[in-house]
């Protein structure tokens, strides 16, 4: 068998495709925190076939609603890491990363929006018509900010276009908040990690700083959700 077959076998990617369930669940969790290591190796291992994977895992975060578990920032600042190191091509690597995330959620808009037209046709009584109506008039009002916030926000970066869709959120509005969020967090993470991704204190405290992408948006979240549950309604 040749080399390079062999050298397939053993690596990261091909170990996830034959792994049980729950073995690539542990994977997964593993991969997240030490996703500078990991993807160092597949750089060596794949050569620029990592620009196809890179594309591959922000598409399917975004992407998928059942999917919201694989690392979005943390990728990203790691690309922009290794970036700096010359280790990628950086203007490639986020150009390709950012179409990406932009037709992520759209496919994930459009598959929401599928599901809601298919329950609005539906007349079943499981369908809380109510709920869509204050969704849909959420989405109009406010849907712009919570497209561009939800990027930031890990979960919920996968949930959003997807609400957003079932909500029947006008589709250009959606487009454009859409590209722009985009934009905001694939250059904006990754320039933060071509900034400082390489200082030793920083590789030093990668996996407490993997902590950090993953708590400290979420508590930001449940702060908002609070906020807004105090208020009075008008």
């Amino acid at each position: 068998m040749p080399e390079t077959a062999l050298a397939g076998r053993d690596s990261g990617l091909y170990k996830a495709l034959i792994m049980p369930d729950m073995e690539i669940l542990a994977y997964l969790i593993e991969f997240i925190f030490h996703i500078d290591t990991h993807l160092t190796l597949l750089v060596q291992e794949h050569g620029t076939w990592i620009y196809l994977i890179l594309f591959v895992i922000v598409f399917v975060e975004t992407g998928l609603v059942f999917m919201p578990l694989l690392p979005g920032d943390s990728l990203l600042f790691i690309v922009g890491a290794l970036g700096a190191t010359g280790v990628l091509n950086l203007p490639l690597a986020l150009g390709l990363m950012l179409v990406a995330a932009i037709a992520g959620d759209q496919c994930n808009y459009l598959i929401g929006r599928y599901f809601g037209q298919r329950l609005l046709a539906s007349q079943t009584r499981w369908f809380n018509r109510k709920a869509y109506d204050q969704a849909h008039m959420f989405y109009e009002k406010h849907g712009g900010i919570t497209i561009i916030a939800a990027r930031f926000l890990p979960f919920i970066r996968t949930f959003a276009p997807f609400v957003a869709g079932v909500a029947h959120m006008d589709r250009l509005r959606f487009t454009f908040f859409n590209v722009s969020g985009a934009v905001l967090w694939v250059v904006g993470v990754g320039a933060i990690g071509y900034v400082f991704g390489n200082i030793p204190w920083v590789q030093q405290h990668f996996e407490k700083i993997i902590w950090a992408f993953i708590v400290l948006p979420g508590l930001v979240s449940l702060w908002a959700t609070f906020q807004a549950r105090r208020k009075p309604v008008a």
